[in-house]
């Protein structure tokens, strides 16, 4: 078809013609030599066209064809296109569809959930299959396995980081962990109790490597304790071993008096060490006293490398594990058994305690080496800060000799005046001067003159001059002539600091009992009730022990004072907690007012004591005021019971009298207390108006 489409050239059909000038005209000759010639040459390309086009046939006939599908399935689209239209803008289909939208996203999101659901199952599944592998591993002495099991299932479970609102079957699980890890912390505590055991009669500490219980024979030591270790038990299951070591080990080994030695042995088996035992023998060198420590820090310091070696595998964690539960109770018996002993009575001997001062820390040295304690906490030097502190505990010593030297002459002695110097007259000697003897007459700091002092108040004073005489920045004349009475100020002084935190403490104790009560909050419940009860219970006991205690002991108008202000603060407490309630049944009522009494009558013994007091006090002035005007919420909360069941008018005639104001209610407290306990009326508005246009 190529020939075909080219351009016609003219000048090819008049090649005999000049054609080089465009303006010739052509001759009719020309012209119709020119139309024959483009009717052959159409007939020529005619003739081309319909071979070419019966040639290829098949090809134009499969393209028509391919144009006619392409059109018919245009034309169904636009139809279907149509119908769609129609659907789509009619009304009722459309709410058919966002229906079926509404229910594919319902479906959509029910088949996420179930697959959630699904994926929780099969954690949850999984979590029982190995707390299930992890009991059996460790019933069949796979203790490895199973405490890595526990370990892993704890940060699965987030043991100690549940949060409100978990699935229900958590909780199951982890109470299935919690019963697992009990039943593992039980087995290898058992297992440790096997290993190290205390030979009463040998007195022998026997380790043992191959260990049986409960039908489970050959478990090594070494891998209880790794268990242990990787389940987070080993205190707890080294705790006993600790506590036999230092009942029956560590103690011998501080005793100060009893001096002993101790002698390894280990046993040798096919597949090594199968036994280590520490025997207890007596020391042979008795006579020896060991003064600076020595023996004493070898001793204990052999018992912890025994523990170091033959219980703890010299692994540093294990021996530090033992460390923090045994530390604390031998550097105390180290103290008290030694060191406490060996303070200086004397104070020009201080100098001599350096040399124990070195030892002390030579062997917390040692002790931190095999990291039995931390090398780095300042608390495990407690021997070392014991020891530096020497002239603490010194003074310490010298302070609780004299007290209790001064306490005996107290308490023993008699501070009657001699006969020879009673009103009767003294003794007198040949040249009437009379007969005094030095322990019975002092001298005075500021008068010449003399006087006479019981036996106990001389040696009293004796004492006191020793003390002074220790105290070197004490001017000579004090010490030279002060006397018992300059002391009694400060004496005095300190007993009133002494009583004022006894006396805060007994108000602190009885406002916790009072503090059970919950405010004394919907009393005409039993429950309530009951609570409320054993809380005056407890407030009577506490009052009735102080009273058992101090009535004895202090001045009659200093336990009067004394009394009066713990008492007062109880009463004001109660009374302030009932008017602070804001709605009372009547019932409600009616138990207040029982616990009131109650307690009144349970404390009638006690405010007698009182009134026995105040007669035989020997202010006249504090013997004629009554126990009411010492204590000003007695007579307001015996005034409150009543209030409890009175009428309405009669409480607001006892406001007008002014009898209320007397026993200290306030406005605000009546009309709060009667709001609580009437109901709005016509009345109570008339009575609350009367109580607050009375004129007091």
């Amino acid at each position: 078809m190529d020939p075909l489409l080219d351009r016609i050239n003219v000048r090819d059909l008049l090649s005999g013609h000049d054609l080089s000038d465009p303006s010739t005209p052509l001759s009719a000759p020309d012209l119709r030599l020119l139309i024959n010639r483009l009717e052959s040459h159409s007939l020529h390309i005619k003739s081309k066209v319909r071979s070419y086009l019966l040639s290829h046939h098949n090809d134009f006939a499969s393209l028509f064809s391919q144009c006619n599908d392409i059109v018919l399935k245009t034309n169904e689209i636009s139809d279907n296109l149509s119908n769609i239209l129609s659907l789509v803008s009619d009304p009722p289909i459309g709410g058919e569809i966002r229906k079926l939208v509404d229910e594919i996203g319902r479906k959509t999101k029910e088949a996420r959930e179930k697959r959630e659901i699904l994926g929780l199952l099969r954690v949850i599944v999984g979590i029982c299959e190995r707390l299930e592998g992890a009991r059996l591993a460790l019933r069949n002495g796979r203790f490895g396995f199973a405490a890595a099991e526990v370990k892993e299932l704890k940060e699965a479970l987030r043991i100690g980081d549940e949060e409100e609102g978990e699935p229900i079957v958590y909780g199951l699980l982890r109470k299935q962990w919690a019963d697992l890890f009990d039943e593992m912390q039980e087995l290898l505590a058992k297992f440790m109790d096997y290993a190290v055991q205390f030979e009463q009669d040998s007195r022998t500490i026997r380790v043992k490597y191959r260990l049986c219980v409960d039908e489970m024979d050959g478990i090594e030591l070494h891998t209880i304790l790794e268990a242990m270790d990787v389940a987070g038990v080993l205190d707890y299951s080294l705790a006993k071993a600790a506590d036999l070591i230092i009942k029956h080990v560590i103690t011998e080994a501080v005793n100060y008096q009893s001096p002993v030695i101790f002698v390894e042995d280990v046993s040798q088996g096919s597949e090594g060490i199968t036994e280590a035992v520490l025997k207890i023998l007596p020391s042979q060198d008795l006579k020896i006293v060991d003064v600076d420590g020595d023996a004493i820090y070898a001793r204990v310091i052999q018992v912890i490398r025994f523990i170091f070696k033959h219980i703890c595998f010299e692994n540093g964690s294990w021996i530090h594990s033992f460390g923090r539960l045994t530390w604390p109770r031998i550097s105390d018996l180290i103290i008290s058994n030694f060191l406490s002993k060996v303070v200086p009575e004397d104070a020009s001997k201080l100098a001599d305690f350096q040399k124990i001062i070195k030892c002390t820390s030579e062997f917390e040295i040692a002790l931190k080496e095999m990291m039995f304690i931390s090398v780095s906490d300042n608390k495990d030097e407690k021997l070392s800060n014991f020891a530096e502190n020497v002239e603490v505990h010194f003074a310490f010593r010298k302070k609780t000799e004299i007290l209790g030297k001064a306490r005996n002459l107290l308490l023993q002695c008699d501070f009657s005046v001699p006969k020879e110097f009673t009103s009767k007259g003294p003794l007198l000697k040949n040249d009437g001067m009379a007969i005094n003897s030095s322990k019975q007459v002092v001298d005075l700091l500021f008068s010449s003159e003399r006087c006479v002092v019981s036996k106990a108040a001389s040696q009293l004073m004796e004492l006191v001059h020793q003390t002074l005489q220790y105290r070197t920045d004490f001017p000579d004349s004090i010490k030279e002539y002060a006397v018992f009475a300059d002391m009694a100020p400060r004496f005095h002084l300190m007993a009133e600091e002494i009583l004022h935190r006894q006396i805060q403490i007994v108000v602190y104790n009885l406002r916790e009992a009072i503090d059970g009560a919950d405010g004394f909050q919907n009393t005409h419940q039993m429950q309530q009730y009951e609570s409320a009860k054993f809380s005056i219970d407890q407030v009577v006991f506490v009052l009735e022990k102080v009273h058992i205690i101090w009535e004895p002991l202090l001045l009659p108008s200093t336990y009067k004072r004394s009394m009066c202000m713990v008492l007062e603060s109880v009463f004001a407490r109660i009374t302030k907690d009932i008017l602070l309630l804001d709605d009372l049944a009547a019932e409600e009522t009616l138990q207040l007012q029982r616990l009131i009494h109650l307690m009144m009558d349970n404390l009638s013994s006690l405010l007698k004591s009182l009134i026995v007091v105040n007669s035989k006090g020997k202010s006249e002035e504090d013997s004629r005021r009554p126990v009411d005007d010492l204590i000003p919420s007695l007579r307001k909360i015996r005034k409150l019971a009543e209030l409890l069941d009175m009428p309405l008018k009669s409480i607001t005639s006892a406001w007008e009298s002014g009898e209320l104001l007397s026993c200290g209610f306030t406005i605000v407290e009546l009309k709060d207390f009667i709001r609580a306990i009437f109901a709005d009326s016509a009345l109570r508005k008339e009575c609350l108006w009367r109580i607050e246009n009375v004129g007091l």
